[in-house]
């Protein structure tokens, strides 16, 4: 009997390694499959290690069905008292079902530990109701943990209005003693570098230096974006240097770098380095590159990499790069070509493409080509008055002002509004992080 029962666990310790396989390699057919075997099995009595990796799979296939019946046996085998389990069905419930599913299923545990309170706290972070989150954060009845803060000051962090209300959070935070790990940094960068702060993107490169976590490609990346935003090349070339693993998300970062920057010669250098070291390029890295021509003026150089890029690297071209090429023959003059791109491309021309031509067409004189740009962008976002005057502005450097007037007329008969006038202003603090570079 006892050694029928030790080849019994030892089997299903075997199956559930495999399982666990399945679902982190992302197969999770698979592992939905071999679960309904061990389930079947008569021989096997399963325990509550297998019961969140079949959620798991069942959340990522999006099959709400599977993770009622997976609730329903777990309640059945006694497992639902097991915090792992609820935190798995709350996870589970939220991404395939409904929120209001998950939160019925959270009131109903009855052992909430950390773990269970933070699942029902990252779904609404995620779903972006930042107030439903910080409601039940307060309620915690056990001690928080980082992953109660991470995901709210994530969500804060992308709210266009709730930027402060992220680093205020992350004091807090701070203040009850828990250390930042690396989701916290992954989530603050981004408000750091939505406010122009350039101390406090060097204190949370300094933070991940001094954690040991400065080596995260995905950091890294992030890292040298902002110090690149910021226009500190030179530290976003030091912290891109450091990193010796590098994936194809970190040489996008520093191609983007100088590209915004219209550092087109450097751009370019750092992505034939990528291809020397054998990493294929992504739709970022394709883009940047693209981006990076259209800043120095390289109409030539773009159509080259473009080329070498789909028909070397094997990558299609979507709508934004053709755009960013329609762009770049645009600034450089060579409308012709520009639209011969607009008219054979395999995607449909997107307002941002038809805009860079009549942009050009203005600049150029090109009032035919004008014409067919803005039918174009009249159709496709009618209430935009740029379009109107960018026209308007073509017919009247041309001398056609009674055309010019015609369609200032046109824009009052389609009760279409300019858009009203605005800038911006540099502060002194600004300024002065930028000396620091």
């Amino acid at each position: 009997m006892t050694t029928t029962l030790q080849s019994s666990h030892q089997k299903l310790v075997k199956l559930t390694k495999l399982l666990t396989s399945f679902v982190n390699n992302g197969r999770h057919h698979q592992a939905l499959t071999l679960f309904s075997q061990m389930f079947a099995a008569p021989d096997l009595a399963l325990d509550p290690f297998a019961f969140p990796l079949a959620l798991k799979s069942s959340a990522a296939l999006r099959l709400p069905r599977t993770v009622a019946s997976l609730h329903t046996h777990s309640l059945k085998s006694g497992f639902l008292s097991n915090p792992f389990i609820s935190s798995s069905l709350v996870d589970a419930y939220g991404k395939c079902a409904s929120l209001t599913d998950a939160r019925q299923v959270f009131d109903e545990s009855s052992e909430r530990n950390a773990v269970v309170w933070n699942s029902m706290i990252s779904l609404y972070s995620h779903s972006n109701d930042i107030t439903n989150a910080l409601k039940l954060f307060e309620l915690m009845d056990v001690p928080s943990t980082e992953s109660s803060y991470n995901p709210i000051i994530a969500a804060l962090s992308e709210s266009e209005d709730s930027s402060g209300r992220a680093i205020e959070f992350y004091n807090r935070m701070r203040a009850s003693g828990l250390r930042p790990n690396l989701m916290t940094l992954l989530a603050l960068l981004p408000v750091c570098l939505s406010l122009g702060s350039l101390s406090s993107i060097k204190e949370i490169h300094g933070y991940g230096f001094r954690s040991s976590i400065h080596r995260n490609a995905h950091l890294v990346s992030m890292l040298v974006e902002a110090y690149g935003r910021c226009g500190c090349l030179v530290y976003a070339r030091k912290v891109f240097d450091d990193l010796s693993d590098r994936d194809v998300v970190v040489w996008s970062s520093m191609v983007s770098a100088y590209a915004f920057h219209g550092h087109a010669n450097n751009a370019m250098h750092v992505f034939r380095e990528m291809e020397s070291n054998a990493i294929r390029p992504d739709g970022i890295m394709f883009l940047a590159v693209l981006k990076a021509c259209s800043h120095a003026g390289l109409a030539d150089d773009a159509l080259r990499y473009f080329e070498v890029i789909t028909k070397v690297h094997g990558l299609e071209a979507g709508s934004d790069h053709y755009s960013c090429l329609v762009d770049v023959m645009s600034r450089a003059g060579r409308v012709c070509d520009a639209y011969e791109i607009l008219m054979n491309m395999p995607v449909k021309a997107t307002a941002k493409a038809w805009g860079a031509l009549l942009g050009a067409c203005r600049k150029y004189g090109e009032v035919k080509l004008a014409e067919i740009a803005a039918r174009e962008l009249f159709a496709i976002e009618p209430e935009n008055s740029g379009n109107f005057m960018l026209l308007a502005n073509t017919y009247a450097a041309a001398g056609r002002f009674e055309e010019a007037e015609r369609l200032r007329r046109l824009m009052e008969e389609r009760r279409v509004m300019r858009a009203p006038g605005s800038s911006w202003v540099l502060s002194r603090d600004h300024m002065a992080y930028g000396a620091q570079c």
